[in-house]
């Protein structure tokens, strides 16, 4: 059976601060861990307005101590933010505290802005260094880190939580050839990826196997409308963040219905709803038997947010029922 799983990014909603997003998000795993899902991921973003979560291992802390047994993770550490010893030690205290639940899900992205790369003390080139970056943190856990000898990352060292490549540009190879389970999200090209991945795969101490999980937006209700209506408020704060520089905090979906349009903001959300998938169970179930089969994927991340709390947890509780 394929497990399902959720990514959630602490979005911020109008009327409320970004206590209160972190505060749904604990709260959030808690529920959805009743509803039986594999993974809780969180994600890390700097300095956008609309988006709490920007420290994900504290976060990721926060959600472990708050359930019993799903497995928490980051969807994820950036680690051209990081250095890899840092991450080695953040993740080696949570595998200790939490053992058998973590996961450790890695990016190459770098800030959006020049100010922010700044700030975090990187530029554009540090995507390039992913890699070796990535090399040095899995060596760090198996002992095996070789680019300053003498330093141990303690208490990782000998511990696996389960490490994810977040397949981005070359991500997919690294993830082959570093014998990581890979997330991708759907696209022209994610067949093309999956495919290099599992010709390529070498096995290893994190995976006897290659292991895809494809991430996609999916919402369920009653009818297709309600559905739709449902990733609206994402979709649209994503337009603002094209079209204003700034990703504003989630509005109701109904308020965001009635705006009179133009064209280009047309186009930003027709772009921005690209590759979701919505509708009654049935639907959604039909679309994503078809998307996990086209993958060969064993775990589906999902990743819709919305404003309404209440309208959120049903979309779940229901594509739970579809499993």
């Amino acid at each position: 059976m394929t497990r399902y799983s959720i990514l959630d990014r602490s979005l911020v909603r109008q009327g409320h601060d970004p206590a209160a997003a972190l505060r749904d998000t604990v709260r959030f795993a808690q529920q959805v861990e009743e509803l039986g899902y594999h993974r809780f991921w969180v994600s890390e973003h700097h300095s956008v307005p609309g988006v709490a979560g920007s420290a994900p291992t504290v976060l990721a802390a926060a959600v472990a101590a708050a359930t019993d047994e799903i497995r928490v993770g980051t969807g994820g550490v950036m680690l051209p933010n990081h250095r890899p010893l840092v991450v080695a030690e953040q993740f080696g205290v949570l595998e200790s505290l939490y053992p058998g639940r973590v996961d450790m899900g890695l990016g190459r992205s770098v800030g959006f802005t020049g100010g922010i790369r700044k700030a975090l003390g990187h530029g554009l080139e540090d995507a390039d260094a992913f890699g070796t970056q990535l090399e040095e943190l899995l060596g760090y856990f198996t002992g095996g880190q070789s680019a300053y000898p003498g330093v141990h990352a303690l208490p990782a060292e000998g511990l696996r939580p389960q490490a994810f490549v977040l397949a981005m540009g070359s991500g997919a190879d690294l993830a082959a050839r570093h014998g990581l389970p890979m997330v991708i999200g759907g696209g022209p090209r994610m067949l093309e990826a999956v495919g290099r991945y599992r010709s390529a795969f070498r096995p290893s101490a994190w995976a006897a196997e290659p292991y895809v999980m494809v991430a996609v937006n999916v919402a369920v209700a009653a009818t297709e409308r309600e559905a739709a209506l449902l990733q609206l408020p994402e979709a649209w704060s994503t337009v603002r963040s094209r079209t204003s520089g700034a990703f504003p905090p989630l509005l109701p979906a109904e308020e965001i219905a009635r705006l009179e349009l133009t064209e280009r903001e047309r186009a930003f959300l027709d772009e921005a709803r690209k590759g979701q998938i919505h509708g009654t169970e049935r639907e959604v179930a039909v679309a994503l038997d078809s998307l996990v089969a086209s993958a060969g994927a064993e775990e589906v991340l999902v990743t819709m947010n919305t404003y309404d709390l209440d309208r959120r947890l049903d979309s779940y509780r229901r594509l739970a029922s579809i499993r």
